[in-house]
C-alpha cells in the first residue's frame, strides 16, 4: 500500500506501519520456505535481541506460552543466562542490523557453551560470524528502522518453531490476522479523517500527558510495544504495567504527587480472551485510576483468535504513536538520543 509521507515524516514511517499486514504475511511465508535448520532435541529456546529486534521474541513467547512444547525466553543483555548451556538449548540471535553488540556477545557465548545456534538479521557482523562458524542464518530484506521489522522478528521465528514441530498455528488464524490488520489499516491510516479514525483521536487526547499502558496476561507484551513506540516515535515519556502483578503494588501509588496524576493518562488494552479474573481486575483498576483523577481510556482488540487480537492491538498502538509524534511536531523515525548513546559507547573500548 503506497502512502504519501507527511512533511514531518520524510522517511515515511507511516508506510511501514501501513505495511504491517503485508510484511507479516511475507515474513511467515519466508520462514516457511527458507532452507530448513538441522535442530533436534531442543528443550528450551533463548531469543537474544535488543530494542526493536527483541520485541518479536517477546511477542512469540507470549503468543505460544500456552501451546509451545518448550519454554521460550527473551534475553536482553550481554552473554546468556547461566542455565543456557548444552545442545538442548537453542539460542536465536536476532539483530536487525546484525551489529548489536549485546546480541553478538550472546552469539559468542552460545557457541562457547555448546548450544545450538542460529542468527536472524539483515546482514552485518552477525551474518558474517554465523557464516564463518558454519551456523544457520536466516537473512531478510528490510530497509526501515528495527522497530518497523517486528513482522519479521516474529513471523519468521513463528514459522521456525512450527517447522521444528514445537508448536502449531492454524492457517485460519493466520488468514484472520492478515485480514484484521488490513481492515485496521483502512480505518486507522492517514486517509481516514479524524472523525472516523480512533487512533488519531486517542493521540490527540495523549498530547502533553504522562502515559501508562495496562494489559493482562499475554497482552502485557503489547503494552510494552505501545510504550516503546511512544518513546521512539513521539519522543514522549510512557511506561507499561502488567496485570495481575500491578494490582499488588501500582494501585498503592495513586495518591502522590497529585500534580503528576492530574497529567496522567491510563490506557487499558482489553481482549475478550482475557482470563475472567483479569477482566474483572482490568475493570476495577480502570475505575481506581478514574477515581484518582487520571485520564482513562480503553482500547479493545479486534478479531476472534489470540493472534489476531494481539496484532490488532499492536497495530493500533503503532498508529497512535505515529499520530502523537505528528501532534508533537517531531519526525517519528530518527532516535537521536539512542544514536548519541551508541556513539559514546563506541568511543570507549
Amino acid at each position: 500500500m503506497q502512502t504519501q509521507p507527511d512533511p514531518l515524516d520524510p522517511e515515511n514511517m507511516l508506510g511501514y506501519i501501513d505495511a504491517l499486514a503485508d510484511d507479516l504475511e511475507r515474513a511467515w511465508q519466508l520462514g516457511c520456505t527458507l532452507e530448513p535448520v538441522p535442530f533436534a532435541g531442543i528443550e528450551k529456546i533463548v531469543i537474544s535481541g535488543m530494542g526493536g529486534s527483541a520485541i518479536g521474541g517477546d511477542l512469540l513467547s507470549a503468543y505460544l506460552a500456552k501451546s509451545c512444547r518448550v519454554p521460550i525466553f527473551s534475553h536482553r543483555n550481554y552473554g546468556l543466562p547461566g542455565w543456557a548451556q548444552g545442545e538442548n538449548t537453542l539460542v536465536i540471535c536476532s539483530s536487525h542490523s546484525g551489529n548489536t553488540e549485546e546480541t553478538l556477545s550472546s552469539f559468542d557465548a552460545a557457541l562457547e557453551r555448546g548450544c545450538q545456534v542460529m542468527a536472524l538479521c539483515t546482514g552485518g557482523e552477525l551474518r558474517q560470524r554465523a557464516e564463518r562458524k558454519g551456523q544457520p542464518v536466516w537473512v531478510f530484506q528490510h530497509t526501515g528502522q528495527p522497530r518497523t521489522a517486528i513482522p519479521y522478528s516474529f513471523g519468521m521465528l513463528l514459522a521456525l518453531v512450527c517447522r521444528l514441530g514445537l508448536a502449531r498455528v492454524e492457517e485460519s488464524e493466520l488468514q484472520e490476522t492478515f485480514s484484521v490488520l488490513r481492515e485496521g489499516r483502512e480505518q486507522l491510516s492517514a486517509a481516514a479523517e479524524l472523525s472516523v479514525n480512533p487512533a488519531k483521536r486517542l493521540a490527540g487526547q495523549l498530547l502533553n500527558r504522562n502515559v501508562v499502558i495496562f494489559a493482562a496476561g499475554e497482552l502485557e507484551v503489547i503494552a510494552r510495544r505501545w510504550k516503546t513506540q511512544i518513546n521512539e516515535l513521539a519522543k514522549a515519556w510512557a511506561v507499561f504495567e502488567g496485570l495481575p502483578e500491578s494490582n499488588h503494588n501500582t494501585l498503592a501509588g495513586l495518591e502522590f504527587p497529585e500534580s503528576l496524576l492530574e497529567r496522567t493518562s491510563a490506557l487499558f488494552l482489553r481482549s475478550g480472551l482475557d482470563h475472567p479474573r483479569n477482566a474483572l481486575r482490568l475493570t476495577a483498576t480502570q475505575q481506581a485510576f478514574m477515581m484518582a483523577g487520571t485520564g482513562v481510556d480503553a482500547v479493545h482488540a479486534r478479531g476472534q483468535s489470540r493472534l489476531a487480537q494481539m496484532w490488532s492491538l499492536l497495530q493500533f498502538g503503532d498508529y497512535v504513536s505515529y499520530y502523537l509524534a505528528l501532534d508533537y511536531g517531531v519526525d517519528p523515525t530518527p532516535v537521536d538520543a539512542l544514536t548519541r548513546l551508541k556513539a559514546s559507547l563506541a568511543a570507549v573500548k
